[in-house]
């Protein structure tokens, strides 16, 4: 809206289409476009063409770009400026990042210091308990944990209370749930953004994770997005969806993934490579036990990835739908590469009988 406003052309596509997306472009020669989740990833996963390059856009702007994808598109399609941004409906928090280059590059925005400076008891990173969402507290101040800012946790800003915010049209339990009080002193209201955040030395901003997307798996925290960078950087990884999984008899949750791999390279995929490969770049708790190959994509309308339906379905083989194969780690998770997860796999874990 804002750019037909301004006086600006703007060109709408019937719907979006990878094999199509670039011809719309030249049609119209348009000079930006807008993006959201993964749609980046989808056009960077289809086959080189000679006419990568053959296009009049300068820049491109959205919210969702993973880091193992943001330099590779730059790269192939020859983008001069990626503007990634973070924001909400609530419209709580808003930053954004206009990169040319290395520096800025995977960040969703950026703080001088005299912003820092202004914000450093309104926009607060906490400590959360990864299985019940709750923000941890001091037990003498009953104020909540902070976390350095450089570590991130969740973020959470300063408000001026429940009546600057209207709500949840008819669920007044969901607003409630996003104010929290007592944070950085007694009587303060702060809001939820329900994100991880962090923010470098040099006030650069960095997505870590949704709330309730972090799992806990052998004591320790696991941030999805930060396998899922890993897992996606491999070759022949389109994309990688991490989530946790319950398994009987253990605590947390273990770590799942679901890939969608490169056609061209399904048959002569190395799964003892890909582990070796993730062991080389992530601490061994976060390393996922099993994976499940995608015969076709989970993403949402919006090109966002939808982990409801695999986390719904867990890695029971009997639950599992849409052809996909669910692998594990060998030997209970400690051998060298992925293997078939069978029905009497499940039902040793089920009954007791093998351990992770």
């Amino acid at each position: 809206m804002s750019q037909i406003l301004a006086g600006s052309t703007v060109c709408m596509a019937p719907k979006f289409s990878v094999s199509n997306f670039w011809n719309d472009v030249r049609d119209s020669h348009a000079t930006w476009f807008v993006y959201v989740g993964e749609t980046l990833r989808y056009l960077l996963a289809a086959p080189p063409s000679p006419r990568d390059k053959d296009h009049t856009i300068r820049a491109v702007y959205g919210n969702g770009c993973r880091p193992d994808v943001w330099k590779r598109f730059q790269e192939r399609f020859g983008i001069d400026t990626i503007g990634e941004f973070y924001n909400s409906t609530e419209g709580a928090l808003g930053l954004r990042n206009l990169s040319r280059g290395d520096f800025f590059a995977n960040a969703i925005g950026h703080h001088g210091l005299l912003l820092r400076l202004k914000y450093r008891n309104k926009i607060v990173p906490v400590e959360v308990d990864a299985e019940t969402g709750q923000i941890k507290r001091d037990p003498k101040t009953g104020l909540a944990v902070r976390v350095p800012y450089e570590v991130g946790g969740e973020i959470l800003t300063e408000h001026p209370g429940e009546r600057a915010f209207a709500g949840y049209f008819n669920n007044e339990d969901a607003t409630s749930k996003k104010f929290v009080r007592d944070i950085v002193r007694k009587g303060d209201c702060f809001y939820r953004t329900g994100d991880s955040l962090r923010r470098d030395s040099d006030g650069r901003w960095f997505f870590l994770d949704r709330l309730g997307d972090t799992y806990r798996w052998k004591g320790e925290n696991v941030s999805t997005a930060e396998v899922s960078e890993v897992l996606g950087s491999y070759p022949g990884v389109n994309e990688a969806i991490v989530y946790g999984v319950k398994l009987p008899g253990h605590d947390g949750k273990a770590g799942a993934a679901a890939l969608d791999i490169d056609p061209a390279q399904k048959s002569s995929f190395n799964h003892a490579d890909f582990l070796s490969y993730t062991r080389a770049r992530l601490p061994r708790y976060a390393v996922p036990i099993f994976i499940r190959l995608l015969h076709e994509g989970t993403a949402t309308h919006n090109n966002k990835q939808n982990k409801v339906p695999l986390k719904n379905e867990g890695v029971d083989p009997s639950k599992v739908q849409g052809g996909d194969q669910i692998l594990w780690i060998e030997k209970h998770g400690k051998g060298n590469t992925y293997v078939p997860f069978t029905q009497d796999d499940w039902n040793s874990l089920d009954v007791g009988r093998a351990k992770l």
